[in-house]
């Protein structure tokens, strides 16, 4: 009885390592891939500013936003509809990782040209990363010519310059935030007491409601203020409506302005005050 209960523990290990082994070879010839976290936010504004998102790989996006008066100007104004404030841009996906985007902003008669990298995805799996970073670059230039001959600047004169680093995380299928510490440079200023350079940090998040809809919003701190205007810092809330290939936002701003330099550094609104500007932007990618 003893020879045959010392024969089947024999063989029971003699099977057991063998399996063992190819479990461990198997374990290391499975690749190890890592999950990239999609779609933090849907569309590549949270509102007024830039999101995470990239165009992808050769994707061509045509982005129209409108910004109408304030909705306290009351109905003689129709509440800021008779007032409207509009910008074009195209936006092209060089890669995956690097977009360019031109436009043209009716404010000001301004056009602005933007790079913007994806540093690092947010992943999960084997090489995890908590958050994804890009860098965003932009430059603008204003136009208008309606201005008073002592403020008569040349075209160095007339630019901006914005860079931000943008970090965001997709804390759950419904909970995605952004943080974008900024900086913006202005060649001229109005007075003397109005900084140059404006340091500003951007707070946004969004909030899905169901498939296809999201609540946004976003807020601009900005650390020096322009003096000879009363800046205010930017305040935004809004909701994504993704409709097949578009994506359409619904945005209440006290910001008329939609590029970087402006709705960051020249925001006047009071939002709690019935300053508060109706807007939208409809994005088409083809």
């Amino acid at each position: 009885m003893k020879k045959i209960i010392a024969t089947i523990f024999v063989l029971l290990i003699s099977v057991q390592l063998p399996a063992q082994d190819l479990l461990d070879i198997l374990d290391n010839e499975t690749p190890k891939t890592d999950n990239i976290v999609t779609a933090t936010f849907k569309g590549t504004r949270i509102l007024n500013g830039h999101s995470i998102e990239n165009r992808k790989d050769k994707e061509l996006e045509f982005i129209i936003s409108h910004r109408f008066g304030r909705v306290n100007l009351g109905f003689d104004e129709l509440f800021g509809l008779d007032q409207s404030n509009i910008r074009f841009a195209l936006e092209y996906g060089l890669n995956d990782d690097l977009t360019v985007g031109l436009g043209r902003s009716s404010f000001e008669k301004t056009y602005d040209g933007f790079l913007k990298y994806s540093v690092v995805k947010q992943k999960t799996g084997a090489n995890s990363f908590p958050f994804a970073i890009s860098l965003f670059g932009s430059v603008a230039v204003k136009t208008l010519k309606d201005y008073d001959p002592a403020d008569k600047r040349t075209f160095a004169e007339s630019l901006f310059y914005v860079g931000q680093v943008l970090i965001a995380k997709k804390v759950s299928p419904s909970f995605s935030f952004q943080v974008t510490p900024t900086y913006v440079h202005r060649n001229t200023v109005q007075i003397t007491a109005d900084p140059h350079d404006i340091f500003a940090v951007g707070l946004g998040t969004r909030i899905k409601l169901s498939k296809r809809v999201s609540f946004n919003s976003e807020y601009y701190l900005a650390f020096d203020e322009s003096k000879s205007i009363n800046a205010r810092n930017s305040l935004a809330f809004g909701v994504d409506i993704e409709t097949g290939g578009h994506v359409f936002q619904l945005i209440l701003s006290n910001a008329i302005t939609m590029i970087e330099k402006s709705f960051i550094t020249e925001t006047t609104g009071n939002f709690f005050g019935g300053d508060i500007h109706f807007g939208f932007n409809i994005s088409r990618t083809f």
